[in-house]
């Protein structure tokens, strides 16, 4: 069964957002929200490698206290490790290590916690594009789609413009439209967020790109969830 991120009265309030919007402009504006763009597998890989080879190289920096610590463990009944026998511990030590923080970064939140911000941002920003290119770019006559895109998990939105609208407008004309649906989305309220911003691209919209005498429902206005 699908999980959703936002309510019913969510999905029809942005939904009649996008009618609206629509209603003075040749634009076409697709919404869509996801609960997450990217499982960040090779960032985990990366930190579990990190701190794997970390404890290794400690290990191989100190072999005394390392060895003095083997020997009380044992009860100073322990053989004295050949240097085969202790570069073969260091590699079991490098080895746990690495599969108990992998383990740990199971743990989504910490996964998503640990990734850089620039990280996020351009997974969120690779998703957006793909998503455009499926379902939006050059589905219009006049190339006048425009995707709005969330990503929940990873506090991220984005917006992705047709040719015809991205050659009139500059993407830091859709600045005002973000910023009223990140502080929605931060208040818990994705849906009047998302809203929000499409009256605010409609308006942008309608400026460049005015309802013509046909302007054929080309997208759908309804909000889509991944």
């Amino acid at each position: 069964m699908k999980v959703s991120h936002v309510s019913e009265a969510d999905h029809d309030r942005v939904t009649a957002a996008v009618a609206a919007a629509e209603e003075h402009t040749s634009g076409e504006i697709v919404t869509v929200i996801a609960a997450q763009s990217n499982d960040y597998d090779d960032v985990a890989l990366v930190w579990a490698s990190m701190i794997a080879f970390l404890a290794m190289s400690i290990v191989a920096l100190f072999p005394d206290f390392y060895q003095g610590l083997y020997y009380r463990i044992t009860g100073g009944w322990g053989h004295e490790l050949t240097s085969n026998q202790w570069l073969g511990t260091v590699i079991a030590i490098g080895v746990l290590k690495w599969i108990g923080v992998w383990l740990i970064l199971l743990w989504r939140p910490l996964r998503l916690w640990l990734t850089p911000r620039a990280i996020l941002a351009a997974r969120v920003r690779a998703r957006a594009i793909d998503l455009f290119k499926v379902g939006t770019e050059a589905k219009t006559l006049g190339r006048t789609g425009i995707l709005l895109y969330v990503s929940l998990r990873e506090h991220r939105a984005d917006i992705v413009a047709d040719e015809a609208i991205a050659a009139k407008v500059a993407p830091e004309v859709w600045g005002d439209a973000m910023a009223a649906l990140i502080d929605l989305v931060r208040k818990g309220q994705p849906g009047e967020g998302m809203a929000e911003a499409v009256r605010q691209m409609g308006l942008v919209l309608a400026d460049h790109f005015p309802r013509g005498s046909e302007n054929p429902n080309e997208l759908p206005d309804r909000l889509i969830e991944l």
